[in-house]
Formats: structure tokens, C-alpha cells, sequence
């Protein structure tokens, strides 16, 4: 049995504001628990028949985990150039998806550090008329592969939305989010261990849990915060301009549309300040 676990460090326990990830004692301090977090799911999955685990570091820059820290049975998916951005390296061979520290939508509720891929840039994205967050989104594209998602851990706020989509999902409540900057939090300790044991239970039950799958074609509409983030994505032929912050495209398949979003994002951090504002050439 194959898992992949896609990780991200908003959601972990201990995680507050965004403070405690920038300055650079509090970030060796997160990233270290994150890794910890990641560590329990492992655990958790092999102990419920996982033979094989890739992890893929979905933070930021996503090089957060330091591999030598990692369960030596896993495999790390680490670095930022990438298509597939926190699914690099999933495809049909794998037999279920894991989310692990992940967070709520950007404006969807009261999520601990909400947002929805880029905080810079992004305020709404949809597929089909529908509202996602990243987790719900990640998971129609894993659904894309035949690929079912079975875990999620991160606060309750989250956990509420991530269920309107995925109604049996087995998932770990690690802390309460009173504001989008406060939370009230679960000792680590007492987080990976609830970690381990329902990560076991949802990997020992995967014939339970099936493929989010949707029909195509996939349009995507993505707002953003800024009018120039949404001028630049048109670079792109086939995005169409709907209002000054909002774009549309449609695409036959679901790899191919996230693909696209995904470019439509980079495109837009770094429209936020104007592409060539730092060109001097």
C-alpha cells in the first residue's frame, strides 16, 4: 500500500500567528514541530499497513522539513520549482492522499492563518461554481488520479470545512481557533498521539474511503486581491478576465486545470509589485 502525505505548518499544533513562521528562531522551532507532526502520520500509516510513504513539504518555499529529521521510511518531496506545488509527485500509483498541518480558506471562517495557497495574492478560488480551499481542491485533483483522501489534521474551523466536502474524511482536531490569530492549542505531545491513531485507523480502513472524483470540463475562477495580478495572468491566452480582480478558465481535465491555476498563481505574487520592478537590465 502506497500513501502520499501532504504537509503544511499553519495547522500543526502549537501554530498561533504568522509571526511564530517568519522570525527566524520561532521558524527552526515550527519547522521542527511540523516534522514531528509529519512523523506521527507516518508512524500512523505504516502502523495501519502503509508499505510505502511520500511526503511532500507544501509550506512556503516548501523546504520546511529537514530530512535527516524525517522517519527514515518516508520519502521527502522537497524544494520549490514545482507543477504539481503541494502534490508534486503524486500520480495513480498511489492508493490514498494524507493532509497534515494544513489550514482553513482564505475569509471561509474563523481558521487559524486562513488562507488559500497565496496569502499575497489569492481571495477566492472555485471550481465549478463551488468555494474551495486548498485541501478540498487537492483532493478533487487527487480524485483525478483515483486517488481517495483519507486524512486531515489542523483546527476545528478547518476541520468543519474540509467535512462539508468530504463528509467521512477521519480527522484530528489539534487545536481550537478562537480568531484567525489565536488559537487555543493542544500540547504537541497529545497531538502527535491522536495523530498516530487515527492515521492508523484511516489507512487500516482504506476500502471504505473513495476518489473525489468530478466530471469535466474543470473552470476554475480565482479572484484576486489585486487588479494587477488579475491583468497579468492573461499572458496566458486562454484565462479570460471577468471583473478587474477575477479570472476564468476552463480546461477538459482536472491535472491540467490545476496545472493551470497553479501558473496563474505564480504569475499573479509576482505581479503583486509589477513583474520588471526590480529588473534593471
Amino acid at each position: 500500500m502506497k500513501v502520499f502525505v501532504s504537509a503544511d505548518i499553519e495547522g500543526i499544533a502549537g501554530v498561533a500567528t504568522n509571526q511564530q513562521l517568519k522570525t527566524p528562531g520561532e521558524y527552526e522551532r515550527f519547522r521542527r514541530l511540523m516534522t514531528s507532526e509529519v512523523n506521527a502520520v507516518i508512524e500512523g500509516a505504516f502502523r495501519g499497513g502503509a508499505e510505502e510513504v511520500v511526503v511532500a513539504d507544501g509550506h512556503g518555499n516548501m523546504s520546511n522539513i529537514r530530512i535527516e529529521d524525517l522517519d527514515p521510511r518516508a520519502q521527502l518531496v522537497s524544494g520549490n520549482n514545482r507543477v504539481m506545488c503541494q502534490l508534486e509527485g503524486l500520480d495513480e500509483s498511489f492508493d490514498a492522499i494524507m493532509f497534515v498541518g494544513h489550514h482553513g480558506r482564505e475569509g471561509g471562517s474563523d481558521a487559524v492563518i486562513s488562507h488559500t495557497l497565496a496569502g499575497i495574492c489569492v481571495n477566492e478560488m472555485k471550481i465549478n461554481g463551488k468555494v474551495v480551499g486548498e485541501t478540498e481542491m487537492n483532493a478533487i485533483v487527487a480524485g483525478g488520479f483515483g486517488v481517495p483522501a483519507i486524512f486531515i489534521s489542523g483546527d476545528d474551523a478547518y476541520v468543519e470545512e474540509v467535512k462539508e466536502t468530504l463528509l467521512d474524511i477521519e480527522a484530528v482536531v489539534v487545536k481550537k481557533a478562537v480568531d484567525r490569530f489565536a488559537a487555543q492549542l493542544l500540547h504537541p505531545d497529545r497531538a502527535y498521539e491522536l495523530i498516530r491513531q487515527h492515521a492508523e485507523a484511516a489507512v487500516s480502513k482504506i476500502d471504505r474511503f473513495s476518489p473525489l472524483e468530478m466530471e469535466g470540463p474543470f473552470t476554475f475562477e480565482i479572484e484576486f486581491k489585486g487588479p494587477q495580478q488579475a491583468h497579468m495572468t492573461t499572458t496566458l491566452p486562454t484565462v479570460e478576465r471577468i471583473s478587474p480582480k477575477r479570472i476564468r478558465f476552463t480546461c477538459d481535465d482536472i491535472i491540467t486545470a490545476y496545472k493551470h491555476m497553479w501558473g496563474c498563481v505564480i504569475i499573479a505574487m509576482t505581479a503583486t509589485n509589477g513583474v520588471l520592478g526590480s529588473v534593471n537590465a
